[in-house]
């Protein structure tokens, strides 16, 4: 499967899971999970869309090592961190404990960003007809 379409799918699984955090916290009147909900729905499905967009519109043939290093490193970094967020703002793990591991999350969103800029700059751009 395209990296582009991967991309597209892992977003609307953020979308869907960002979404129905929502709901939930909309049910229950508890918005102590507002701050992880918006990390979804933006580290998660705007991000991850945009990198769908990007792969489709201008990446033809990125480098496979690096297009693939950078879907996992965004995906696994997005996961641990939007994780992370879940369990500090529902009070099961300390900020002490979670500090670190969203901090390096957090670095790892980052540098996928940073391969994504890397594999752009490195691609030749589209034809126009």
């Amino acid at each position: 499967m395209k990296l582009d379409r991967q991309y597209l799918l892992w977003a609307l699984g953020y979308a869907v899971v960002g979404m129905c955090l929502g709901i939930y916290m909309a049910k229950s009147l508890n918005h102590s999970q507002l701050v992880t909900h918006a990390h979804i729905l933006l580290v998660g499905f705007v991000v991850s869309f945009a990198y769908a967009l990007i792969h489709r519109l201008w990446l033809a043939q990125p480098g496979r090592l690096v297009a693939r290093l950078q879907f996992i490193l965004h995906q696994l970094s997005a996961v641990i961190l939007l994780s992370g967020l879940l369990l500090l703002y529902g009070g099961v793990l300390p900020d002490s404990t979670l500090g670190p591991i969203l901090a390096i999350a957090s670095v790892g969103v980052l540098g996928g960003a940073l391969l994504m800029i890397y594999m752009l700059l490195k691609s030749q751009p589209p034809r126009t007809a």
